[in-house]
């Protein structure tokens, strides 16, 4: 097929909206697909308000349809709510082309955490379901957050869980971080939302380490200065230094999947995390990591789990199930049926 993907979402941007769709697109391909993308490369673009690292880019429907014909895909996903989202999902409608749609992402929480003022978490609920209303499948990384999606009326619920690079996240030599141990460690975007507060009041003995960077991070800096900021790390370097922690610690209540999570059980280092959607699907407690009420808690259990037995927990997740799992969920592009699709569907990782 002929696949065609549009996302706000793209290199050089460091999440794992755009560490997922790189995945998988190299998936595709290596299968035969032709796959084509319509993001923000070469396009005019500016901070989001109030999440300045978002990047917004500016389009229009029409000149997203004259794209999308001169493409001439058999199948068309929209990854991300943003302004190449929204453009692409008007140019769809306005010609009666099917669509599906990816569900990365709590903007209303987000937004609700930036903008506290009454009202804004529920117009970001109604703005996401009105967004996705249109598509033939709605995919959602986890249960939880496809169960959640289901009570809020959302239709066409697909569940399309990740995967992660085993030839880059292995164990390695424990020795990548020269800090007293034990070393609980945090890796990704430095933002209100990731919950970091509560991993920087972490009571733990040894060294706290924190991977990644964001508009958080000179606050953190004074909040916590013995803890270890080390900015972003890539490829072997950041799998080396997954490997070197002895616990990873996931704070986050809101996230919709957590790549992290997966990359450290991958290196062979437990989860420690809230009793939360997202890890509920992700780490398996008392194998691959462990899930409590309270942080101090989930590290204490995490810290005591064998390693190879984190490693193994982990081997259910792959790129290739990924890859499979999308391709599954895909319509052809035309023309709109009349009615809605199937209802809300669950699929596990295979």
């Amino acid at each position: 097929m002929r696949i065609l993907i549009v996302t706000d979402a793209w290199s050089p941007q460091v999440n794992g909206v755009v560490r997922t769709l790189n995945a998988v697109i190299k998936e595709l391909e290596a299968k035969g697909h032709d796959v084509r993308t319509i993001n923000p490369a070469g396009r005019p673009s500016w901070p989001m308000p109030f999440y300045p690292e978002i990047t917004l880019t500016g389009t229009n429907a029409a000149d997203i349809s004259a794209e999308i014909s001169r493409i001439a895909p058999d199948v068309i996903h929209i990854a991300t709510e943003g302004p190449l989202g929204w453009a692409a999902r008007r140019a769809c409608l306005r010609e009666g082309l099917r669509f599906t749609t990816g569900f990365h992402t709590r903007f209303a929480e987000y937004a609700a955490a930036r903008i506290p003022l009454p009202g804004v978490l529920s117009i970001g609920w109604r703005t996401l379901q009105h967004f996705h209303k249109p598509s033939q499948a709605v995919m959602v990384p986890t249960r939880s957050i496809g169960m959640e999606l289901d009570r809020r009326r959302f239709t066409n619920v697909k569940i399309w869980t990740r995967g992660v690079d085993r030839s880059i996240f292995k164990p390695y030599d424990r020795d990548h971080l020269p800090f007293p141990r034990p070393i609980v460690l945090y890796a990704g975007r430095l933002a209100i939302e990731k919950g970091i507060d509560d991993f920087i009041a972490l009571k733990t003995p040894g060294s706290k380490v924190l991977v990644g960077d964001g508009p958080e991070r000179a606050r953190l800096e004074k909040l916590a200065p013995s803890a270890h900021f080390l900015g972003f790390r890539h490829g072997e370097d950041y799998a080396r230094t997954l490997a070197s922690a002895d616990v990873m610690v996931f704070p986050s209540r809101t996230d919709t999947f957590g790549l992290v999570m997966l990359e450290a059980m991958a290196c062979g280092t437990p989860v420690a995390a809230y009793n939360a959607p997202s890890p509920l699907d992700v780490v398996e407690d008392g194998v691959t990591g462990a899930i409590a009420d309270t942080l101090e808690e989930a590290v204490q259990r995490a810290a005591v789990i064998g390693r190879d037995r984190v490693r193994e927990g982990s081997m259910k997740f792959s790129w290739r199930s990924c890859a499979d799992m999308f391709e599954s969920w895909l319509v052809p592009c035309g023309p709109l049926p009349s009615h809605g699709g199937a209802d809300f569907a669950l699929a596990l990782p295979r």
